[in-house]
């Protein structure tokens, strides 16, 4: 009877007015930490109506045309390699909350540089400095939410992290629509300085506190998340026993209920990224005026609104829906849509080498550079799709993980 009562303190089977009151500052907790993914996304998103605006500016020193627009694009993703690695070690040394409110300081200077650039190598120290804290957020918020949260809330807590970010791409498009660039920066600075404001009332995770033997920090820690009228006690036993019994070592790779599931979720991940999603997002607006489209910046609105619509949905249907079932759907979703969005491209752009059988193309071709042509929807539509299936991609994958590996902590063997 205590123990089931113990439970329903703790939100398993207590009423549900009680746990909306007991998870409010939990949420309140989640949305600080959540903050640094919609940063995150911003970071992303930016690069997209940047790279448009600043490919027809007059001053040759900030102008971003060829190679440069592709290395603003893509060193974002050099500094979030680095801040991933950065963000283990920091991760384990000195706390989640302090991680987050730290990666904060590298957001806020990159953005500073940006603001202040006067040449293209201090946009591109700027994005390194936001790719720096966008790898270290990546790694740190999904920890500190899942340290944070009771098993009840926990999946739909972790769900929202890939909303967010792509809540912040749409974001940064929309801002670019009416923006320029030096204020746009401005704008993606701030879910960084408010994510640090409100980090600093949160608590550090209890999981954490345990494993540094700061007993009564945890508690005080539990008193937060869940109320005072919560059996603290307890969770602190169910947590101690939980960081006994994960780890993992080297030898257990020899067991093919580990490596088989592990390299066939690398594997997809892999695959999932050199689909080129990120080169989408990063250059969604280049995309869409390269493929004539009258307004390149609305269309890049559109595509990112469905990929936060789809976000929505895969994190609503990922625990109803066999996961293989949808892993096929959203492949085969992929693979029609890049496939649509080349053949738009071979049959709205003009070029002579496009097909030797000119006759069959020259209708179709007949638009000339730098008007929409009759099938533009068919390039919106394509996009659309694509970043659908790829988000329906990303989520079971992540599914297929934690159900074939239960048990495992591979983010503490990783890092250690």
């Amino acid at each position: 009877m205590a123990a089931e009562e113990s439970r329903s303190l703790l939100g398993h089977s207590a009423s549900d007015s009680g746990a909306r009151v007991r998870d409010t500052k939990l949420y309140l907790a989640a949305f600080a930490a959540l903050l640094g993914p919609l940063s995150f996304g911003f970071a992303l998103g930016c690069s997209s109506p940047v790279i448009a605006e600043l490919g027809k500016i007059g001053d040759p020193d900030l102008r971003l045309d060829g190679d440069r627009a592709s290395w603003f694009g893509s060193v974002v993703t050099l500094g979030a390699a680095v801040g991933g690695v950065l963000g283990g070690y920091l991760v384990d040394k000195i706390g989640r909350k302090l991680s987050l409110m730290l990666c904060s300081v590298p957001y806020v200077l990159g953005y500073i540089v940006i603001i202040s650039a006067h040449n293209v190598w201090m946009l591109y120290f700027g994005r390194m400095l936001t790719g720096l804290a966008s790898g270290v957020t990546s790694l740190v918020v999904p920890v500190y939410i899942s340290e944070v949260s009771h098993p009840k809330v926990r999946g739909m807590l972790g769900s929202c992290v890939q909303l967010m970010v792509v809540t912040g791409i749409l974001g940064a498009y929309v801002a670019g629509i009416t923006l320029k660039w030096r204020w746009l920066a401005v704008l993606c600075s701030f879910p960084s300085c408010i994510m640090l404001l409100f980090m600093s009332f949160m608590p550090e995770t209890p999981r954490f506190l345990l494993n540094r033997n700061k007993r009564a920090e945890a508690v005080a820690a539990l008193c937060f998340l869940r109320g005072p009228h919560a059996d603290h006690e307890w969770e602190c036993q169910q947590v101690e026993a939980s960081v006994q019994e994960e780890g993992l070592n080297l030898s257990e790779f020899k067991n093919p209920s580990i490596y088989r599931p592990l390299l066939i979720g690398v594997a997809l991940m892999f695959f999932q990224q050199i689909t080129g999603i990120n080169a989408v997002m990063f250059y969604a607006e280049t995309i869409f005026e390269e493929a004539n489209f009258k307004d390149s910046r609305m269309a890049s609105v559109v595509v990112s609104s469905i990929q936060v619509c789809f976000t929505a949905v895969a994190a609503l249907i990922i625990d109803k829906t066999g996961r293989k079932v949808l892993l096929y759907i959203s492949g085969l979703i992929m693979a029609l849509s890049t496939a649509l969005f080349g053949l738009y491209f071979k049959m709205a752009l003009p070029n002579g080498n496009n097909s030797s059988n000119s006759d069959v193309w020259f209708t179709l071709n007949s638009a000339s550079p730098g008007t929409e042509s009759s099938i533009s929807w068919l390039a919106v539509v394509s996009l659309g799709l694509f970043v659908a299936g790829l988000l329906n991609v990303l989520w079971h994958i992540l599914a297929l993980l934690c159900l074939l590996l239960p048990q495992r902590n591979f983010y503490s063997f990783l890092c250690s």
